[in-house]
C-alpha cells in the first residue's frame, strides 16, 4: 500500500501541540492521537519510546485506523493499536459507554471499536466483562431506559418516544416493547393503565406476604411486616393499573408461595412473570439455579453468567428482583459468607437460610433434581 501524508511543512509540525507531547513521551496524550513516519512506514502512540523522527517526516492521525488507512503499520514497540497499560481498560468500557448514549441511533460494532481505539473482538470481549452485557445489549438498555423517560414526562408522546430514543421504525421497537416494558407503550405512558393485576396478602411464618399475578403470572412477591407497606409497594410500581383482590383459584397461588417460604425444597410450579433488563434476566436464572441449601457468592454469581468483573451489577440486579424467594437472590452472600443486605431484611435472609440447610441438597429452586 503506498503511504500518504498531507502537506505539512516542518514548522507547522513544530509548531502542532501534538508535536510537543511527542517530544516529551507524553503519555497522558495515549489514545487521543498517533503519530505516523514517513521514512519507517509505522505509526506509534505519543509515549512510544523510539527514537525520535524528524519533524519533517510526521504526520498525525486522531485514531490507529486513521494511520493504517494511510498505509502505515503499527509499531512493534509501543503496540499503539492496543489498549495503553497506563490506561485501565474499564476507562476505555466507559468512554464507550458514553458513545452509545450519546449516539443518536444504534452504532455497529466495528465503528463503536475504531471510535475507542480498540479491536472489534477486544472490545466485545471487555465490554461485557466490565458491564455484564454485550455493546448491542446496552445499546438496547440504554434505548429502553429513554423510551420510559419520555413516557413518563408530562407531556411524553409514544411515537417522539421511539424515535427519540433512536428506533428506525416504530416496527423494530413495538418488536420488543413487551420485553422493554412489560406491556404496551401506551399502557405504560397510562402507569399501567388498562392493565389488570390481581393480588392478595396473606400471612407466613416471616410476616405478611403479598402476591401479585399478570395475565402472565406471578409478577411480584413481596415481605414485610404489615400488608398495607406491600400494598403501596405494588401500587407505586403500577400507578394506575386496575389492581383488584385475588379470589377463587388465587388463594391456590397464595398458598404455593407460603408453601416455597416454609418448605424451600417443594419448589414452586407456579408460572412466574419475570420483567427486567437483559442483564437482570441473566442474574435472575443464575439465582435460580443454585440449589436450595446451597449458596453462591456475587462474584461467583458474575462468574457463572459469564461476566466475572460485574460484580457490583449483580447485587443491583439481586437487589431489584420483585419475586421474594422464587427467585432466590436470599442465597446470594458475601465471599466471606457474611449474609450482606437483603431486600426484605437480613433476618429474613438468616431465617431463609437456615430453613434451607436443613433441607436435602440436591433441588433448584423448582424443584427438578440436579
Amino acid at each position: 500500500m503506498t503511504l500518504t501524508m498531507a502537506t505539512q511543512r516542518p514548522i507547522d509540525t513544530e509548531r502542532d501541540r501534538r508535536w510537543q507531547a511527542v517530544l516529551q513521551r507524553d503519555a497522558s496524550a495515549d489514545g487521543s492521537f498517533v503519530y505516523a513516519v514517513l521514512t519507517t512506514g509505522v505509526y506509534c502512540r505519543p509515549s512510544c519510546p523510539s527514537r525520535l523522527a524528524k519533524p519533517e517526516n510526521v504526520s498525525f492521525h486522531d485514531r490507529p485506523q486513521d494511520a493504517e488507512a494511510a498505509g502505515y503499520r503499527p509499531c512493534k514497540r509501543c503496540a499503539p493499536n492496543a489498549p495503553s497499560a497506563d490506561t485501565p481498560i474499564a476507562a476505555l468500557v466507559e468512554r464507550a459507554c458514553r458513545i452509545i448514549e450519546q449516539a443518536d441511533e444504534p452504532l455497529g460494532l466495528l465503528e463503536l471499536a475504531a471510535r475507542v481505539g480498540l479491536s472489534p473482538s477486544y472490545l466485545h470481549h471487555r465490554f461485557k466483562a466490565v458491564t455484564g452485557l454485550t455493546p448491542r445489549a446496552y445499546a438496547r438498555a440504554h434505548q429502553a431506559r429513554r423510551v420510559r423517560e419520555a413516557l413518563n414526562a408530562p407531556d411524553g408522546d409514544v411515537t417522539r418516544a421511539i424515535h427519540g430514543a433512536g428506533f428506525r421504525s416504530s416496527g423494530r421497537f413495538y418488536e420488543n416493547a413487551d420485553a422493554m416494558l412489560g406491556m404496551t407503550p401506551t399502557a405504560y405512558k397510562g402507569g399501567g393503565r388498562d392493565t389488570t393485576i390481581r393480588f392478595a396478602v396473606g400471612e407466613c411464618s416471616l410476616g405478611s406476604v403479598l402476591v401479585a399475578c399478570s395475565a402472565r403470572g406471578v409478577c411480584a412477591i413481596l415481605l414485610g411486616d404489615d400488608p398495607a407497606p406491600l400494598v403501596r409497594d405494588l401500587q407505586d410500581r403500577f400507578p394506575r393499573a386496575e389492581l383488584t383482590a385475588g379470589e377463587g383459584d388465587f388463594e391456590d397461588w397464595v398458598a404455593g408461595v407460603v408453601g416455597l417460604i416454609d418448605d424451600p425444597a417443594l419448589g414452586t410450579e407456579l408460572p412466574l412473570d419475570i420483567r427486567g433488563t437483559a442483564f437482570q434476566q441473566r442474574v435472575w436464572q443464575a439465582l435460580r439455579e443454585i440449589p436450595a441449601g446451597s449458596t453462591a457468592s456475587y462474584t461467583e454469581v458474575a462468574e457463572r453468567i459469564g461476566s466475572p468483573t460485574a460484580v457490583r451489577a449483580v447485587a443491583r440486579a439481586c437487589a431489584a428482583n420483585p419475586l421474594a424467594v422464587a427467585i432466590p437472590c436470599h442465597r446470594v452472600v458475601r465471599r466471606d459468607g457474611d449474609l450482606s443486605g437483603y431486600r426484605w431484611g437480613v433476618e429474613r435472609k438468616r431465617a431463609l437460610l437456615e430453613r434451607e440447610a436443613d433441607q436435602p441438597k440436591g433441588h433448584d429452586g423448582e424443584g427438578v433434581s440436579k
